[in-house]
């Protein structure tokens, strides 16, 4: 009898609270403005060649990020909330080399300030749509946390 297991579709929940010697301000236009974004999406050693981002609800962002080995990834969603500085909303769907939709998910990001410091919490759940995108979920949380790192060194300037 075959097993089946490795067909099975993967769905991960993620939750990741970090502070940034930042205004909140300052940290929410690093999610929404195009030029910042790019400089730290993505796991370390990854660039993003192309960030679009329409920061409004109903509004799309596109990235494509490129892996050290070359490889593109490319990812698009629709946001359905923005609450500038607080909260951004947002879906995500991780798409294939042949346009395939290989996993998707939304994605909640709160801000909150004291004393100068902003306090992000990021909430994300993603599912595989394709046996082949069980792999990216198993990396999710390493991806975000790298992502999240990028972000500090870019809000240090």
């Amino acid at each position: 009898m075959p097993d089946h297991a490795a067909n099975r579709l993967v769905e991960r929940r993620l939750k990741i609270t970090r502070v940034f010697d930042a205004p909140r301000r300052v940290v929410f236009k690093a999610w929404i403005d195009p030029q910042q974004l790019a400089q730290w999406w993505g796991p370390r050693g990854f660039t993003n060649p192309l960030c679009e981002v329409d920061a409004r609800p109903g509004g799309t962002i596109r990235i494509i990020m490129r892996a050290p080995d070359g490889a593109s990834h490319e990812m698009s969603g629709v946001f359905q909330e923005i609450i500038e500085p607080e909260r951004l909303v947002f879906t995500n769907r991780a798409i294939g080399s042949n346009g395939e939709p290989l996993l998707e998910g939304l994605t909640t990001v709160q801000f909150t300030e004291q004393e100068g410091k902003t306090t992000m919490t990021l909430d994300t759940s993603a599912v595989a749509l394709l046996p082949e995108a069980n792999r990216m979920l198993s990396g999710m949380n390493d991806g975000w946390n790298q992502s999240l790192e990028r972000l500090t060194m870019v809000l240090r300037g």
